[in-house]
């Protein structure tokens, strides 16, 4: 009685040593480093690692470790070092064509590396970093959309040969027919373009407004945050920042937290700048509907452009800083769709000019009359105007730029366009002292719940006590390595998790053990009370703790991030104690006391 197969034995000695295998990463902590990666998105490779590494050595510094992780190069230093004349010298000759950026990177050595192990993630309020909560402008959003509805519609009804105008006003169009006899065939034509438009009759006889339905709306709003989150994440990317955090929050906010970070002045900068770019032809005629006059920057001409975008922002896929005969160039790759736009626009207007458009949003903050006041300036400028001199399709090359905006251009572009502009409402910036300090202050929380329990545990059930001490222990081992293994992040609720689960995991114990005492009172054998202890404890147990994690599964999905945090560490926490709690010390019983004839149970 009381005995375990060698087979179980065996797999639950070797769920034991994975779990140490995963959470060994967590005890090396983290040092300063440095992270590059190419700005084109290729990987680098050893011949890029040395170069850099000899680079840094000729600047008086030597590296702790450098190798490569996932195609960027990580110089790692010991703690203490001033990576700030580094980065500068790394950005002044590398800065065209790499992304420098100082972060922290685990002190692991080489063979864990080398077998893919990596430790937990530490959330901003342990690691220290940068938080940065952007609002997303829905109004843009919508007028955008609205917008092509407007080009789209001017285009089917000319296509049709009927006589109008369309014009936008807030979030309704207005199609002025210059018959009121083509009222209903433009109507049709309208509808049948989108079937979800909502279209009203004027009271003139000949007119009709167009404007989306709440369901169009609600479905650009929430493209519109999606587009962005992608878009973002793509630029701290293109950044080189390790383990950022990019997530909706609400209805139009989201929320970016790049751990690690200790300068956010270039990242702030990247993550709300909106600029993008449009290709329009020159109206030379000056006479065509919807074209109107945009203003060049400082040694760029005036021009009336045509009303009609050959390509924009969200067709490129690629954008690259370069020189061109000693100036500043964007190297750019269209999509398909832009590519054959732009090729059949090439073929039907060799010899004639065409328009690079710059077009950025910013919000600015006035006082008026005492109160603060949000003001949006959308600027649109010409940076460049040349002649079509040959037939092209989805690569050619713009400039006008100066250097340092061609990088910063390409940056943007190569990431994605945002869907809707975004305008920074709060930023805060954890010191890693301050990090630090939290990652102290909760481990030693966790230390002092811990050793408390085993106190209590060992005196009160004597050597079964011992032996839940031991499972307890197991416990916090598989929490690390399953965090580590999933790379959730821990946060300083999730560490309050933790300690709730360390009280909690001996819970199941206590039932199991109180039970082995009720049996042993009641005259049973004690090899009979240990079976029936973890027999008939079983049920009780699997009852408060499915109850306890559909809670947490709860808190989870309905929570934000720092209740995210305490969710899954506490459900981390229940799944390994229940395993640790009734297979673990089973096991270690079954070896101990099992088979054998016992005349009492030290419990």
């Amino acid at each position: 009685m009381n005995k375990y197969p060698a087979w179980l034995n065996i797999l639950v000695l070797a769920i034991l040593l994975a779990g140490c295998l995963l959470a060994l990463p967590n005890i090396y902590g983290s040092v300063p480093a440095i992270q590059i990666a190419s700005t084109g998105g290729e990987g680098y490779d050893q011949i890029r690692l040395d170069e850099y590494v000899r680079v840094v050595e000729g600047e008086g510094y030597n590296p702790e470790a450098a190798f490569l992780k996932d195609g960027r190069v990580v110089l790692r230093f010991d703690t203490g070092t001033n990576l700030a004349p580094i980065v500068d010298e790394l950005k002044s000759r590398y800065g065209r064509v790499a992304n420098v950026a100082q972060t922290l990177a685990p002190r692991l050595p080489a063979w864990v590396r080398d077998l893919g192990l990596s430790p937990m993630s530490l959330g901003l309020d342990l690691r220290g970093g940068v938080y940065v909560l952007l609002e997303v402008d829905m109004d843009t959003a919508i007028t955008t959309r609205l917008t092509l509805y407007e080009q789209g519609i001017d285009d089917i009804l000319r296509e049709a040969r009927i006589r109008h105008r369309v014009s936008l006003d807030n979030r309704s169009i207005t199609v002025q027919l210059g018959d009121a006899s083509d009222l209903e065939k433009a109507r049709e034509l309208v509808q049948r373009s989108d079937t979800d438009l909502l279209i009203a009759d004027g009271s003139d006889g000949r007119s009709f407004t167009v404007r989306m339905s709440e369901a169009q709306i609600k479905a650009r709003q929430d493209f519109a945050i999606e587009q962005n989150i992608t878009t973002l994440r793509n630029r701290v990317d293109q950044l080189g920042v390790a383990e950022p955090l990019v997530q909706r929050q609400g209805v139009d906010r989201i929320v970016v937290q790049l751990p690690g970070v200790q300068d956010p002045n270039e990242i702030n900068k990247i993550l709300t700048a909106t600029a993008t770019l449009e290709f329009r032809l020159v109206d030379q005629s000056g006479t065509e509907p919807g074209s109107r006059l945009y203003r060049g920057r400082p040694g760029i001409a005036d021009a009336v452009l045509k009303r009609k975008v050959i390509a924009s922002g969200d067709q490129i896929i690629d954008a690259a800083a370069g020189f061109d005969q000693g100036a500043p160039i964007v190297s750019i790759t269209l999509d398909s769709t832009g590519g054959e736009s732009m090729l059949q626009t090439t073929m039907e207007h060799l010899g004639k000019p065409m328009s690079t458009v710059f077009i950025e949003t910013r919000r600015e903050t006035i006082q008026r009359d005492g109160e603060t006041i949000n003001r949006d300036i959308k600027t649109e400028e010409i940076i460049n105007t040349a002649t079509i001199q040959g037939i092209f399709k989805n690569r050619f090359q713009i400039s006008g730029l100066g250097q340092g905006e061609a990088h910063d251009l390409a940056l943007l572009l190569r990431a994605g366009a945002l869907a809707a502009p975004v305008f920074k409402i709060d930023e805060r910036t954890i010191g890693p002292s301050l990090g630090q300090d939290n990652i102290d202050r909760g481990f030693s929380a966790i230390k002092i719940g811990f050793f408390a329990v085993v106190l209590f545990m060992a005196i009160y059930y004597k050597a079964f006590g011992l032996i839940a001490n031991v499972a307890l222990f197991s416990n916090l081992v598989f929490i690390v390595a399953m965090l580590s293994l999933l790379q959730a992040s821990l946060t300083l609720p999730g560490i309050a998790g933790i300690v709730l689960t360390v009280g909690m995991a001996v819970d199941a114990n206590v039932l199991i053990f109180e039970r082995i005492r009720e049996e042993l009172a009641n005259g049973t054998s004690p090899q009979s009370a240990i079976n029936a202890g973890y027999e008939k404890a079983l049920s009780s147990i699997a009852d408060a703790n499915i109850t306890t994690l559909i809670a947490a599964i709860v808190l989870f999905g309905v929570g934000t991030g720092p209740i995210k945090g305490f969710a899954i560490t506490l459900m981390l926490g229940i799944i390994t104690s229940m395993f640790t709690a009734i297979v673990g010390t089973r096991a270690i019983v079954n070896l101990i006391f099992g088979g054998r004839k016992l005349t009492s149970v030290p419990v």
